[in-house]
């Protein structure tokens, strides 16, 4: 098995990563949350550009990236625009994606950028692109209406493993508890399967909150937890879920 290892720690071994997002809209106030977010037990700062109000001026991204450069020690950070197709709160065009992921292969600090596989034109390329420069590439597919079929999120899974990305995510929207199932099943199964490539999944909204607790057991690898801005609906706050995920791996390793 290929391990993948960001700054000294492992995906998709062990206790689940917990990432938090960052979900402030002004410049000053996305870097202080993210000083703080960098001195908390946080393993990931996931750091939301379709909140910042600046996200279309790369001046403005540019500035916070280098603020922000100095203060993320040994913090995995994940650079996402989430357009509103896929559950984020804001839309823009091709060009400024384009620039928004340049921006992230520049700045010597992203180590993680989310790239909505089945929005892209050329998801192989792009996926390429991004590594090559040094950057590990999240592909994601997000569904806040319903989980789709079994098969139907397994295919999702492998069309972007096929890929070549270094991590694959799929959040979907439960209507019941076999939905719920249905995810966890899908995740193991796939973890099974492609033992190389690490897997975020999540069942959200509180039936599916359950998803959020038990990747070690399913394989899921990173969870999000947030600090006072949830991104999503049934995350946990962040030490709450720390200290959950703690106690669960603590008992598998008796």
């Amino acid at each position: 098995m290929n391990e993948l290892v960001i700054k000294g720690k492992v995906i998709g071994r062990g206790r689940p990563l917990v990432c938090v997002p960052v979900m402030e809209r002004e410049r000053d106030d996305i870097i202080k949350e993210i000083t703080y977010l960098s001195q908390s037990r946080a393993d990931m700062i996931e750091w939301r550009l379709d909140v910042f109000s600046g996200y279309d001026d790369c001046n403005a991204v540019r500035e916070v990236l280098e603020a922000v450069t100095p203060i993320l020690g040994k913090k995995i950070f994940l650079y996402t625009f989430r357009s509103k197709k896929q559950g984020g709160q804001a839309e823009t065009d091709a060009e400024t994606l384009d620039n928004l992921q340049e921006l992230a292969m520049e700045s010597g600090c992203v180590d993680l950028v989310d790239l909505e596989y089945f929005e892209e034109e050329h998801p192989i390329r792009k996926i390429r692109k991004l590594q090559e420069s040094g950057v590990h590439v999240v592909t994601s597919h997000h569904d806040f209406s319903e989980t789709p079929e079994p098969e139907v999120m397994q295919m999702l899974l492998e069309k972007m493993c096929a890929g070549g990305a270094d991590i694959v995510k799929l959040a979907v929207m439960p209507q019941n508890v076999s939905d719920v199932l249905n995810l966890l099943a899908v995740t193991a199964r796939f973890h099974e399967e492609n033992p190389d490539t690490p897997i975020i999944t999540m069942s959200m909204g509180k039936i599916g909150n359950i998803s959020r607790l038990c990747g070690e057991t399913f394989g899921s690898c990173v969870t999000f937890g947030a600090h006072e801005k949830p991104s999503a609906p049934g995350q946990y706050e962040m030490n709450q879920l720390l200290g959950i995920l703690d106690t669960i791996h603590e008992s598998n390793d008796r």
